[in-house]
């Protein structure tokens, strides 16, 4: 513990020759406080050096005396304690009778600290053993002890006998920030890089920080100068370009009104001297007449002042020429008015245009013309459409009007009725058009200033009408349906849409499915069997769909078809419904029909339109047992110029009566096995199977199969009917297949 003590006091105790004492290193090299000034420590060394040599001690009372009084008194500048007197008379003599605990002053009194005391007791236990190795004697009135005083004042430690001192600053007080942590971007204490949470993070003197803030402060203030100076360049110049862009605006404007001033006074100028011409020479010609007759008056007076000069006899004679003289003078009348007035009447000067130059300076400018807007899809009806534009928007609008005409044969609107409506708004909903036609539109705005220039024209048009389903020509089987319609416009459309709506049950509703995008007048569509639906049919073009068409009802129970009149010969009638072909008693014609590409000529038949669906279709024919008649199936192009059966392009079941007696042939290809039919059949059901190549016939009455073809369908195949002699044929489809058919 002594060896520990020492050491923490600077003291080297390796032997008594050689003992130094050194104050303690608490602070910086920097920053320590230079307690004993050099020459002072080498004084302090001589000292110890005299005593240890064992030199009389009155000897050197005086000298030490002022030694110790001179390094008080510079301990006492040091820290700036001169006014303190008490606290200089303390240190001079702390042995002063009266001085007590309770007389140093307040500022001067602190509570005891143990660790402080602990160190202080190490410090007097240095000195005592000092003093027993003869270091006693040092200096007269305990100088040793006073060197421990100024020491313990330097680092502000009390007095053993007082417990009390003064202290440059207070030790508990809160160490102050000495670096600058990088990573928090906060000033800290130097322990809390050791022992805090900014142990891991990079830190800075504080010194450095500082310098590295103001660097940064004066870079962004630079910066922010710079920026300054170039936005109040640019507001300068943007100054100078709107007072150069205002005077050249206002210039323009006064030297064309003032031009046109010039040109009116020009006009007033001459059209005024022109007047004045006028009247100058009216009345020279009225001054002139004027003299004349005064030089006539003249001339009379003269004549008359003679006459009265004569004899009585002769102015007797004279008086009565005279007086018709007079007579015819004073009957001439003579215009003393001044024809023509000197003064001018007003002038009344038109500045209308002056004053709309001089209105166009502040007012509104016509606005610039408007940008009609392409059609968007579903944007029209059959009866009309919605026209959208726009404009610049620094421009006063207070209304639009917008122009319209139909086009027709490809030609922009030539001789050609054109239609106005005015808007407010920059879209108009243009009623009262023709279904699927083309019209061309252009717009122009309007405000106080006038109009502005029309738009460029845009083309838009109407949706179609809607399209017209040919029930008669419907033909379907369980799995599928054909159907087929008429545009229903003038003009063709883009596609059509097939929609279908599954018939409603008691307990759900029906819902409905599109087909869209069909190009043609027809549509081959997928079916659930055994339901029923409303089909539905629109057309679409640019300007979007039509309404939907009238409905026409589907059944998938079986095949339906009608018989198609292009193919019937002349000699058949087929009914309305197309479900019956008759042959009238008429007498046949000496000679048969011309060959046709689609009818027969030969053949009294008909072919049915069976829809192009591979699968099974059935249908029945009702017969009359007396009736030659030929039923089958047959391809489209079978000869029109043979009988049925007699190719290899139609299977065919033929009946014939004669003498009472019945035959039956089933032929292909002028072939027919030999079978006998015992039950003439009065309804012959007839199974086409496209999955087993099949085509059956059957006796529906008794349930009863005939015969069955073995044929390869490589083509789709139609219904096919023939009647030999006069009678009819009644066809039955959309009809589902009996058991007996399904072996």
């Amino acid at each position: 513990m002594e060896e520990e003590a020492g050491e923490e006091l600077g003291l080297d105790r390796s032997s008594p020759g050689d003992f130094h004492f050194y104050h303690a290193d608490l602070y910086d090299p920097e920053d320590r406080l230079q307690i004993f000034p050099d020459p002072n420590v080498r004084m302090r060394r001589e000292v110890v050096q005299a005593e240890m040599s064992h030199e009389p001690r009155g000897a050197g009372d005086g000298k030490v005396q002022r030694d110790l009084q001179e390094e008080v008194d510079e301990l006492v500048h040091l820290y700036g304690l001169e006014d303190d007197h008490e606290l200089g008379d303390e240190f001079v003599d702390e042995n002063l009778p009266g001085m007590g605990v309770s007389e140093y002053p307040p500022h001067m009194m602190k509570r005891r600290d143990p660790a402080r005391e602990q160190r202080d007791w190490r410090l007097t236990r240095e000195v005592a053993e000092a003093e027993d190795l003869g270091l006693g004697g040092w200096g007269s009135a305990g100088q040793c002890q006073d060197l421990r005083e100024a020491y313990r004042y330097a680092h502000g430690r009390a007095s053993e006998e007082y417990e009390c001192y003064v202290i440059p600053e207070e030790e508990d007080e809160e160490e102050a920030v000495d670096v600058f942590c990088v990573t928090c971007k906060t000033p800290i204490r130097a322990f809390q890089k050791v022992f805090d949470e900014h142990k891991e993070h990079e830190v800075i003197p504080l010194n450095k920080a500082l310098e590295s803030a103001k660097d940064e402060i004066h870079k962004n203030m630079y910066k922010l100068e710079k920026q300054i100076l170039e936005m109040e360049n640019f507001a300068n110049h943007l100054e100078e370009v709107f007072i150069t862009v205002e005077e050249q605006n206002f210039e323009s404007h006064y030297n064309e009104i003032l031009e046109t001033l010039a040109q009116k006074y020009e006009e007033k100028i001459q059209a005024l001297g022109e007047k004045k011409k006028e009247k100058l020479e009216a009345l020279y010609g009225q001054l002139v007449s004027c003299g004349e007759n005064l030089d006539t008056c003249k001339e009379l007076m003269e004549t008359i002042e003679e006459m009265c000069h004569e004899e009585k006899v002769d102015f007797i004679k004279d008086a009565v020429l005279m007086a018709d003289r007079l007579g015819k003078f004073l009957k001439t009348k003579t215009d003393v008015e001044i024809s023509a007035q000197p003064d001018f009447e007003d002038q009344t000067l038109d500045f209308s245009d002056v004053e709309q130059l001089m209105g166009s300076i502040n007012a509104v400018p016509a606005p610039s013309a408007p940008v009609i807007n392409p059609q968007a899809p579903n944007s029209a009806t059959g009866s009309s459409v919605r026209v959208c534009w726009s404009l610049y928007s620094d421009d006063t609008v207070e209304s639009y009007q917008l122009s319209y005409r139909p086009v027709r044969d490809s030609s922009p609107g030539k001789d050609q009725a054109e239609f106005t409506v005015t808007v407010k708004e920059t879209y108009c909903s243009v009623m009262k058009l023709v279904p699927n036609t083309q019209y061309e539109f252009w717009v122009t705005a309007h405000n106080r200033a006038g109009p502005s220039p029309p738009s460029e024209r845009a083309v838009y048009m109407t949706a179609p009408s809607p399209p017209i389903i040919k029930t008669d020509e419907i033909r379907s089987c369980e799995e599928a349906a054909l159907v087929c319609w008429e545009s229903g416009n003038l003009n063709p459309v883009d596609s059509y849409t097939l929609e279908l709506t599954r018939a409603a049950g008691p307990e759900a509703p029906g819902v409905t499915e599109s087909v869209v995008g069909i190009p043609t007048c027809e549509s081959l569509v997928q079916l659930q069997p055994g339901q029923s639906y409303l089909i539905y049919v629109r057309a679409l073009n640019v300007g979007g769909p039509s309404a939907r068409s009238q409905p026409a009802t589907v059944h998938t129970a079986g095949s339906y078809f009608h018989l198609n009149k292009d193919t019937c010969h002349p000699w058949l009638t087929v009914s309305e419904d197309g479900l019956t072909v008759a042959r009238s008693e008429r007498k046949t014609p000496a000679r048969e029909p011309r060959p046709s590409d689609g009818r027969f000529t030969r053949c009294v038949a008909v072919l049915g339109n069976l829809i192009p669906v591979r699968g099974r279709h059935y249908w029945e024919v009702e017969v009359d047992e007396c009736l030659d008649y030929t039923v089958g199936v047959a391809f489209e192009d079978v000869p029109k110029q043979e009988d049925l059966g007699a190719n290899c392009l139609s299977w065919c079941m033929r009946h014939t009566f004669a003498s009472s007696r019945h035959k039956y042939e089933f032929l292909h290809n002028r072939t027919t096995p030999d079978i006998r039919i015992t039950v003439p059949p009065e309804k012959i059901g007839i199974l086409l199977d496209y999955e087993n190549s099949k085509l059956s016939f059957f006796n529906v009455d008794i349930s009863q199969h005939l015969y069955t073809f073995k044929c390869q369908l490589h083509q789709f195949v139609h219904p096919c009917f023939s009647l030999e002699k006069p009678g009819f044929l009644k066809i039955y489809n959309g009809i589902s297949m009996p058991k007996h058919v399904t072996f």
